[in-house]
């Protein structure tokens, strides 16, 4: 992580979540961090730093928790954020051809955003969901079961959705 982020944020926004959650001290720092994600769309330095200095909490201790859980994105994401497990049952199910399918069908890598802001793809360590393996989920949708061409099926399908 760098020591700026150049992301300009609605500090009344950001204030307003914190009043949400004043009570709670430090023991409410998901909800508060999961707030701002969701208002912000991520969470960069600059917040996390806001968010140190309005409620006290020691900014590691919020640097440290934003960076721990995969919830939490530390830099932009496409309209479309596509989770792929990696886990042992996805591995052993085919997990590294999928993700050849995804990079083939739009045309980056994990962690990059696709030119047009319609994707960006990210590995994780487990999704829960083994008993469908090899399984990605895209935004708030889980998908199981996948082989290459059904994988680029569902990414062109969300393509044409958005256009």
């Amino acid at each position: 992580m760098c020591c700026k982020d150049e992301m300009q944020f609605d500090s009344e926004l950001i204030r307003s979540i914190l009043r949400k959650h004043r009570n709670a001290g430090d023991t409410n720092l998901i909800s508060i961090l999961q707030s701002a994600q969701e208002a912000y769309g991520y969470l960069s330095y600059e917040l996390l730093l806001y968010i140190a200095r309005r409620t006290g909490i020691r900014p590691a201790k919020i640097i440290g928790v934003a960076t721990f859980y995969t919830q939490f994105r530390m830099k932009p994401v496409g309209k479309n954020l596509i989770l792929l497990c990696q886990g042992t049952a996805c591995h052993v199910n085919g997990s590294g051809a999928i993700e050849d399918a995804i990079n083939a069908e739009i045309g980056v890598l994990e962690g990059e955003i696709t030119e047009d802001g319609l994707f960006t793809y990210n590995n994780v360590a487990c999704l829960g969901c083994c008993s469908l393996a090899p399984v990605m989920m895209i935004n708030d949708e889980t998908y199981g079961s996948l082989t290459p061409e059904t994988t680029r099926q569902i990414l062109k399908d969300i393509r044409g959705a958005s256009q």
